[in-house]
């Protein structure tokens, strides 16, 4: 009973978490084969403009970078999981907004309310990275800490894919030997490249 519950575990897992697998497969291929994915000129990344326009708003007195950014994001319906940077003296403030597909650059100069939207230039690679290193429940949104879970349940399954493996290995005497040669040499070959790379 036990055995045949684990195996639809295995099976059902593997299905549903297909699409997490993948990107996560096909991300880590294209960090290690950069050559093959990036075009010629794509680092550094490309931004196009999308507006150029004066804002008007006033911020509470003391706002901090973060809290003026909020705030920017706000009037521009961009809400979303961000980092700010801020130049001394207030003079500048880049918001990098996130977002898989187009991920936008906001500069805004506080003495002249002018405010700048930039779309990055989609490209292969910078998405397939960006999705790779997507992480942390730092956010804001309940939505954005929904991925985290989402990669917290891809870890917890590819422990369990390997320890039913073995748990399903162990069962078959048929494949005990070639079963445990391999496992050998798996660990085998990660303790080489673990410890004289």
């Amino acid at each position: 009973m036990f055995s045949k519950f684990l195996r639809r575990s295995h099976l059902y897992l593997a299905l549903f978490l297909t699409p997490w697998i993948l990107i996560n497969a096909l991300s880590t291929l294209a960090m290690n084969h950069r050559q093959f994915f990036a075009k010629p000129g794509d680092n550094p990344v490309h931004f196009e403009k999308e507006s150029e326009q004066t804002y008007n708003g006033t911020f509470p007195v003391q706002a901090t970078a973060r809290q003026m950014a909020l705030q920017l994001l706000k009037g521009l319906n961009l809400e979303r999981a961000f980092s700010v940077q801020a130049k001394p003296e207030g003079e500048r403030i880049t918001i990098l907004r996130q977002d898989p597909i187009s991920p936008r650059r906001i500069t805004f100069a506080p003495k002249s309310g002018m405010l700048v939207v930039e779309r990055q230039v989609f490209s292969t690679h910078t998405f397939l990275e960006r999705m790779h290193r997507r992480r942390g429940y730092q956010h804001h949104r309940l939505l954005e800490d929904a991925w985290a879970v989402s990669v917290d349940m891809v870890i917890a399954a590819m422990v369990f894919w390997a320890l039913s493996g073995v748990w399903m290995w162990w069962e078959l005497r048929s494949t005990r030997v070639w079963g445990g040669a391999c496992l050998l040499l798996g660990v085998g070959l990660f303790g080489l490249f673990l410890f004289s790379i």
